[in-house]
């Protein structure tokens, strides 16, 4: 088992963390990388694309080890706000959207550096373990659109 050096010691770390299609997706990421943004992405685009999707929490979050699963909980002080960055005509603050409180995570995305997400490490598809649970790790570059796709493309090979 490799140690996970974004992992902190704290009992909840600065992540996203969503459920798409029952996949919970955990997106780890700087301050301001684009975190919500993908979220929301996912979350408001689902029902056109007939899926369903619903965040669980958004800039803190719970994580735990549970029967095999990595489980994703959101602090009940956050429960259901997202953060919304200025777009366009959109004001940017916190909102309030449908959340669900926990969910098993099947997807870590972390948000790097263009130069890290197209080196010949950063295109083998990965795992990572984090809490003693291996999973699917996804490096994607800080440009929104790239990363979003990037994620599209590995959800028919999530189990």
């Amino acid at each position: 088992m490799r140690p996970d050096p974004l992992m902190p010691a704290s009992p909840t770390i600065h992540a996203t963390c969503f459920v798409l299609d029952g996949h919970g997706i955990l997106v780890r990421g700087e301050s301001g990388a684009g975190k919500s943004r993908l979220a929301l992405h996912f979350i408001e685009t689902a029902a056109g694309k007939g899926r369903t999707a619903r965040l669980v929490g958004d800039d803190r979050v719970y994580i735990e080890a549970v029967a095999g699963q990595l489980i994703a909980s959101v602090p009940s002080s956050i429960a259901g706000l997202i953060e919304r960055r200025s777009q366009g005509l959109r004001d940017a603050g916190i909102e309030k959207i449908d959340f669900q409180p926990s969910a098993p995570v099947s997807l870590v995305v972390d948000i790097v550096p263009d130069a890290e997400v197209f080196s010949p490490a950063g295109k083998k598809n990965h795992r990572i373990w984090l809490q003693g649970i291996e999973l699917t790790h996804l490096l994607v570059p800080r440009d929104f659109s790239s990363a979003a796709a990037l994620i599209e493309q590995i959800l028919p090979r999530l189990v």
